[in-house]
């Protein structure tokens, strides 16, 4: 075989394939399909609460496309990072979606379920022997951190893919993976260099966005023994040496070196070369084998339960003073929910948040520009507290100190805050926080992950093998 050609469908399952340009694509006989289906970007809500950030109808969508395309073409589909964010809840959710799929388009799909959520008693059994390192910078972890998570994953790397494709699937659905991982298992267990293919996979997991305006199109890859060509297809793409290199540095904290479970995909040496006008050559890319194999862990533990209310300010009297003016609203504020609760809430169990937007929301404390008077502000009151009554009860206490407290330049009753709902609080529900910034040592490659194979679509009847 002199090279392994494949299909990055899109950045993330659920965002919308280009069918167009997945036909396309799929006319270079491509050997694998391939879509990453998670991300921390997300933030830790899916994590925790076991949902979904993408809609089930655009997930079922996108699966639907693949799966059709990669059983016609006689090709495995790869998806990674199940639901978003990876745990068994996601994986078992997607695999319904499948299921739907396989069954509505006459499918019979042998399929790998790879589950990433890991045991809190294993977890602890890792720590005890110093088999969980942290990473920089992270929150303390000890065995209580461990039993208030929601859930934790860890992110695979090749090897449980590997195997799956080795058992013959037709269709690998992975818990949290790394993105890579899924564009380098094949070309890796095809005896292809690591380094070409770990980085085609860098370059391709977020489709279209290494081409040089992103748009609606597909990824293709072409990986050989001593360089891989990556081109987009769909309207108006195209793929540059500039696009290619700076997709090549996204999401990096270091411009040469790139971790994953197995090595160090180093960078230093790769060079790129336009091909034509959309296609771009890759080569000198190498991958530094890891003394000890890594397993990057992520978990979500509950935080508390929120409400919010939402308004602006168009006063220049109050943005003047603002910072003032927002102690005094949180003085009065305060006092009311002392009120209300007495002895049973005190300061430290809840938390109350002003996100200022016209001025430093985004930024925060970094931001440059703080000498400037904005003529309007949004403003956002944010409440934390254990239960989701006592967070809509600090609300409604809330509402009354933004609506009418006052500045020294007005004089009588005044309002001074527009709320942009009625009623003007809403509630969040349940918030999550990451609690895991830590790699994990195990003892195998794969001790971490279980692997499920199962007939699914048509005919009828499913079976199922544990490896």
């Amino acid at each position: 075989m002199e090279e392994i050609r494949f299909v990055a469908a899109i950045g993330a399952v659920g965002g919308g394939i280009h069918a167009e340009s997945l036909d396309e694509a799929m006319a270079q006989e491509p050997h694998f399909i391939a879509a990453d289906a998670g991300t921390t970007d997300a933030g830790p809500y899916s994590l925790g609460s076991g949902k979904s950030a993408f809609p089930r109808e655009m997930i079922k969508q996108d699966l639907a496309l693949m799966l059709r395309a990669g059983k016609q073409a006689g090709i495995p589909v790869l998806v990674g990072s199940a639901g978003t964010a990876g745990g068994d809840a996601h994986v078992d959710w997607t695999l319904d979606i499948a299921r739907e799929v396989a069954r509505e388009n006459d499918l019979t799909l042998r399929t790998a379920v790879i589950y990433s959520e890991q045991d809190k008693a294993y977890l602890k059994t890792l720590m005890r022997e110093n088999r969980i390192r942290a990473l920089e910078p992270a929150p303390h972890l000890d065995e209580a951190v461990i039993d208030r998570s929601v859930r934790v994953v860890g992110m695979m790397g090749v090897e449980p893919l590997q195997r799956a494709l080795e058992g013959g699937a037709d269709f690998v659905l992975a818990g949290r993976c790394s993105d890579s991982a899924l564009y380098a298992a094949l070309p890796i267990l095809r005896g292809f260099p690591a380094g070409l293919a770990w980085h085609a996979g860098k370059v391709s997991e977020c489709g279209t966005m290494a081409a040089e305006t992103m748009g609606k199109g597909v990824i293709f890859g072409r990986i050989r023994r001593d360089h891989f060509i990556i081109r987009p297809f769909g309207p108006g793409l195209r793929c540059t040496p500039q696009s290619v290199a700076a997709h090549t540095l996204y999401e990096n904290a270091d411009p040469y070196l790139h971790r994953e479970s197995s090595g160090t995909l180093d960078l230093s040496k790769s060079s790129f070369e336009a091909v034509d006008d959309v296609s771009v050559r890759v080569s000198g890319s190498a991958l530094i084998p890891s003394d000890a194999y890594s397993v990057k862990l992520e978990g979500a533990e509950l935080v508390g339960y929120q409400s919010i209310i939402v308004g602006g300010i168009r006063d220049a009297f109050l943005i003047k003073r603002l910072d003032s003016w927002l102690a005094g609203v949180r003085e009065r504020i305060e006092t009311g929910i002392a009120k209300v609760f007495g002895d049973t809430l005190s300061k430290s169990q809840y938390h109350l948040e002003f996100h200022i937007y016209g001025r430093d929301a985004v930024m925060g404390r970094l931001e440059p520009d703080q000498k400037s008077v904005p003529k309007e502000i949004g403003l956002v009151l944010e409440a934390t507290a254990p239960t989701q009554e006592i967070a809509t009860t600090i609300a409604l206490v809330s509402r009354q100190p933004l609506l009418h407290h006052p500045v020294p330049e007005w004089k009588g009753a005044i309002t001074t805050f527009a709320c942009l709902h009625n009623p003007a609080h809403i509630d969040r529900g349940p918030v999550y926080r990451f609690n895991f910034h830590h790699v994990a040592l195990p003892h195998s490659h794969e001790e971490m992950f279980r692997t499920e194979f199962i007939n699914i679509g048509n005919p009828v009847y499913e079976t199922s093998a544990a490896l």
